[in-house]
């Protein structure tokens, strides 16, 4: 097997760093891997070094290791695979990336994977068994116990990216005529079969409704006598099949550290933490941001056919618009061959108008995403857009104007350029605010589309406004 990575420039040939030296040695001041260690771990799997792949395996947290995993070639990740410990399997599976997963988990025994994902709340251990073939997930599924097969069953029954697939089925419940003293002892004798990780205690009805919360923190400053009923706060609740994108609003919104799932009667059957919303809102973030330049999530193992197949149709529906755009031209060009300047400036006013409108674009869709921009405050958000666009373009005019009539000494020709550009900036930032606008009303991800159709409106205003104008003062 070949190296496919560099040596670090300074090899260690010494095998006896402790195992604080190797956490050190691991990660920069940003908490990346550095590209030495990465080497170091490519280096012992080249030699067949399998104690020093454990010492250096051990030094990472889960999370890091996953990351390691997704540095590493294919085959490199099958010769790490056998030395990771088998105690973390599970949580560097559930920190891994989708595509990366994939490939480890058909390296790893299903009996194995079992034992690993039973080490997971419900919900980290439904999204990898999610990544699972068919017929591998049923072997999983096969040796699990029963308990825990039926909570990964359950949560793959609900649809992908809702409330029902992100919430884990441990929760802390006690009914509402408990006292703190009586939830604590139970908690305590039941401590086996409580969440790894929780924070609030709901409060339930006997239809198990929930009726309030009472944090952790508020259970443990108060009176083993007090009733809960009377400490408990009140809850947002979240329904089973609510997108997971709202959730995160939620959350964000009411500043939520955990909240209570229910089924469509109220009946309470799961519970969703801070920590999956977390992954939510970086999830939907990268959507969102890959949208707007009309991609999706290539990743670091993706399939070139699988990149192009995404990207290809945008670039196809920018061509058609690029080509309406460039008609303009073809309709000026006995202007453009009388007075070849026309051809040197016309992209400038394009290219400007672009810009802001790329700016104002990006402020309507996050906007539109943080549920900031709604119909109520639409009009006031585009006519302030409209009058920034106004302004840019006056000063832009002013100091372009300016360059233009020093190289060219031509006042007509000053005067078509500047004006063309307030007259695109205009256009730029009315479309920059619009067309998302339009497309959410439309049902349309603006985040998708709008690039495509703002840019065709600034590259024809661009090119018709300053032909048009410098064709009526010049010829």
């Amino acid at each position: 097997m070949s190296r496919d990575l560099a040596d670090p420039e300074d090899e260690l040939d010494i095998d006896t760093e402790s195992e604080e030296d190797l956490e050190d040695l691991a990660l920069g001041e940003d908490y990346a891997l550095n590209p030495q260690f990465v080497s170091m771990v490519v280096d012992a799997a080249d030699r067949g070094d399998s104690e020093r792949l454990r010492d250096l395996l051990s030094a990472l947290h889960p999370a890091d290791v996953a990351d390691l995993m997704g540095f590493l070639s294919a085959d490199y990740r099958e010769e790490v695979l056998p030395h990771l410990d088998p105690e973390a399997l599970a949580e560097i599976l559930s920190e891994m990336d989708h595509e990366i997963r994939e490939e480890v988990l058909e390296a790893v025994a299903p009996e194995t994977l079992a034992r690993a994902l039973g080490e997971l709340d419900s919900d980290d251990a439904a999204d990898v068994v999610d990544d699972l073939e068919a017929d591998k997930r049923a072997q999983v599924l096969a040796a699990m116990p029963e308990t825990e097969r039926a909570a990964i069953e359950s949560a793959l029954s609900y649809g992908e990216e809702t409330a029902g697939r992100l919430m884990q089925r441990e929760v802390v419940a006690a009914p509402q005529f408990w006292s703190v003293g009586q939830a604590i002892d139970h908690f305590r004798r039941e401590a086996d079969d409580l969440p790894e990780l929780f924070f609030d205690v709901y409060v339930v009805d006997p239809s198990y409704h929930p009726v309030g919360a009472v944090p952790i923190s508020t259970l443990l400053r108060s009176k083993r006598d007090t009733p809960l009923a009377q400490i408990m706060e009140s809850v947002s609740d979240i329904p089973v099949d609510m997108d997971q994108e709202e959730v995160a609003y939620i959350f964000d919104k009411y500043h939520l550290i955990s909240a209570p799932v229910v089924e469509p009667g109220g009946r309470l059957v799961g519970q969703i933490t801070v920590d999956d919303i977390v992954g939510v809102i970086h999830e939907e973030s990268q959507e969102d941001i890959l949208a707007l330049a009309g991609v999706s999530d290539a990743g670091r193992n993706a399939d070139v056919m699988d990149i192009v197949r995404s990207r290809l149709p945008w670039l196809l529906l920018n061509t058609l618009t690029a080509a309406l755009a460039v008609s303009v031209i073809q309709a000026f060009e006995d202007e453009i061959a009388q007075i070849v300047t026309l051809a040197v400036l016309m992209p400038i006013v394009a290219s400007l108008g672009g810009n802001g409108a790329t700016q104002t674009l990006t402020v309507a869709v996050r906007a539109l995403a943080s549920r900031e921009l709604s119909a109520f405050n639409a009009l006031r958000t585009v006519g302030r857009e409209m009058l920034v666009g106004l302004l840019n373009g006056s000063i832009l005019a002013v100091v372009t104007g300016a360059a233009v009539y020093a190289l060219f000494r031509d006042v007509g020709l000053c005067v078509a350029f500047a004006a063309a550009l307030v007259i695109n900036m205009f256009m730029a930032s009315v479309a920059g605010a619009l067309v998302p606008l339009a497309l959410d009303r439309m049902g349309r991800d603006p985040a998708v589309s709008s690039a495509v159709f703002v840019t065709f409106v600034t590259d024809f205003t661009g090119f018709f406004a300053f032909l048009g104008l410098a064709a009526l003062i010049l010829l």
